[in-house]
């Protein structure tokens, strides 16, 4: 879904969900309860904002 642009991060690591997904619901139940990525502890494994940024404004289908 991510690679389709279907989902995306912020850059809190919130998950982003388009409106151009049809069963909403069926996809928040696939997400933890946070709504949020879980992300590596070490800083440099993290995705870097930059291209979740780009990811958002090129991939995501808002």
């Amino acid at each position: 879904m991510f690679d389709r642009g279907l989902i995306s991060l912020s850059d809190e690591m919130e998950v982003l969900i388009s409106r151009q997904v049809n069963d909403v619901e069926s996809v928040w139940g696939l997400v933890n309860k946070t709504r949020r990525a879980a992300v590596p502890t070490k800083p440099a494994q993290r995705p870097h904002p930059g291209y979740l940024a780009w990811h958002r404004e090129r991939c995501f289908k808002r």
